[in-house]
């Protein structure tokens, strides 16, 4: 991994968030994340971000990659593996994704993810496992509020269904154990953080929109 970029800002803090997990009836794992108000921040700002993280940001006179600078530490690449018919991103559009949880190399994300929603209420998309969607399913919430946006997501790792119990418990206990779910929510709470830092004047000097 390159070396962590040097930026004005902190990562917010585990505590700053509330999170937990919970085991479905059929043995998936869903591990979820209620953010605090995400100021400054809109829906709609969140909705163009996921349909343009290739691309530079400029920050102290720097050009940095601004996935990068989504999270400074953990992020390595994003690109749109597939984009829509009409060169847009939104559902059925494909993102490469790779990232790297805490730093840490056992819980490398290296994956190809497939965009079921994008829109100002939420994203969901679907990251493949040994080549193929089904077994891992993230879903985010977007709701206006006074001071920002109330952003809530979830990471689901299993295939629905009674009859999959079994495995379940095997296969994700082997391709995604419970410590990498908690290396994911600490993840996924320093990213969201980040939002406020750059998200408003970079989606303002791309779109020329403050909302």
């Amino acid at each position: 991994m390159a070396a962590p970029l040097r930026l004005p800002w902190g990562l917010k803090p585990l505590g700053s968030a509330d999170y937990g997990m919970d085991l479905l009836d059929d043995g998936r794992r869903r591990y979820w994340i209620r953010h605090e108000v995400i100021r400054g921040v809109t829906p709609r700002m969140l909705a163009w971000w996921f349909a343009n993280l290739e691309g530079e940001i400029e920050i102290g006179g720097r050009r940095l990659n601004r996935y990068r600078v989504w999270h400074p530490y953990d992020h390595v690449h994003a690109s749109y593996a597939r984009r829509r018919g009409d060169g847009s991103v939104g559902p059925g559009a494909r993102i490469r994704l790779i990232e790297v949880l805490g730093r840490n190399p056992r819980y490398l994300v290296d994956t190809i993810t497939h965009i079921e929603r994008l829109d100002e209420g939420g994203y969901v998309h679907n990251p493949e496992v040994l080549g193929r969607t089904g077994f891992a399913r993230m879903e985010y919430g977007f709701e206006s509020h006074p001071q920002g946006t109330c952003y809530e997501n979830c990471l689901i790792i299993g295939m629905a269904g009674r009859p999959a119990r079994l495995p379940n418990r095997l296969i994700g206990g082997l391709k995604f154990p419970h410590e990498q779910g908690l290396a994911w929510i600490r993840h996924n709470i320093e990213e969201v953080g980040m939002f406020e830092n750059f998200l408003p004047g970079l989606y303002a000097g791309e779109t020329g929109q403050t909302r």
